[in-house]
């Protein structure tokens, strides 16, 4: 990044946290269950910010979690119990020692939607390096698979302005190769699904303008889905 453009990102900073007012409200339920044709429930949970929370969906079966539930449930033909441990504005320090510890254990996969609020807080690599081991360690203890997903599409969040939105995305892009990295220490229990590189479909934004739509929770988790379940 030329540092002769710092000045202006400070200044797009300055003014997106003083005008900034996405939609707080989870929308996506805290726990349901996706049928499947037979078996026992696998146990699914979600944890991490307001994407884990359904900030910005519509209702309790249009958020990642029943969304991923859905996609676990087909490609495995076992109905999911899934739950959702999430919290507004959470960095991966909060959930790591806040809303982790509140999930239990004998879980069969947990997802991990994190790094936002990380990215926004300008929390470096190392720090998220640190942290998200710390998850990590503790999730394997709890769960047979656990599922890290790569950052939304940060860079395109159309509410950022743009010189911002670019740098943020590159932020975004260094947490991504730290979790990409810290996931294959154990490859048979820890999984990196990397978010496409492409544009996300239109109507992947909700209205806030910050948070994804019923839409693009749904498409989040079918690729999230794709990289991480072995049918």
């Amino acid at each position: 990044m030329n540092p002769l453009w710092m000045p202006v990102i400070a200044a797009q900073a300055l003014w997106l946290r003083s005008t900034l007012q996405p939609a707080t409200d989870p929308g996506g339920g805290t726990s349901g269950t996706a049928p499947g044709p037979a078996g026992t429930p696998l146990r699914l949970a979600v944890v991490g910010d307001s994407t884990a929370a359904g900030c910005g969906a519509a209702g309790d079966e249009e958020a990642f979690a029943a969304g991923f539930a859905r996609e676990l449930a087909t490609r495995t033909g076992q109905p999911v119990d899934w739950r959702v441990v999430g919290q507004y504005g959470a960095t991966a320090r909060r959930i790591r020692h806040r809303l982790v510890p509140q999930l239990g254990d004998r879980l069969d996969m947990v997802v991990l939607l994190a790094g936002v609020n990380d990215v926004m807080a300008g929390r470096g690599p190392d720090q998220w390096h640190d942290d998200l081991t710390g998850i990590l360690d503790d999730l394997v203890t709890r769960t047979a698979r656990v599922v890290v997903a790569g950052l939304p599409p940060i860079d395109r969040i159309p509410v950022v302005p743009a010189r911002l939105a670019h740098y943020l995305g590159d932020r975004a892009a260094a947490l991504d190769a730290v979790s990409r990295q810290v996931c294959a220490r154990d490859p048979e229990r820890t999984t990196f699904a990397g978010a496409s590189t492409g544009a996300p479909p239109p109507g992947f934004f909700g209205a806030d303008r910050f948070h994804p739509s019923s839409l693009g929770y749904r498409w989040w988790a079918q690729e999230v889905a794709a990289l991480a379940i072995i049918d």
